[in-house]
């Protein structure tokens, strides 16, 4: 389980990125991947998982 904070997230696209407190890398976060609602600068816990276009965050919880 990853930690990070939402660096941004658009509600009507439905997607934005988290960056990971650890790595400072941005992964991409779909709201299909989502437990909780979130919005920007919240802190979350997030699990990894291969995309069609690298790795995306998923079971995205408040943290």
């Amino acid at each position: 389980m990853n930690q990070g904070t939402v660096k941004f997230f658009n509600d009507t696209k439905g997607y934005g990125f988290i960056k990971d407190t650890e790595s400072g890398q941005d992964y991409f976060v779909h709201v299909s991947g989502l437990v909780d609602e979130i919005r920007e600068n919240d802190a979350v816990t997030f699990d990894l998982q291969e995309g069609r276009k690298g790795l995306n965050a998923v079971n995205v919880k408040l943290a």
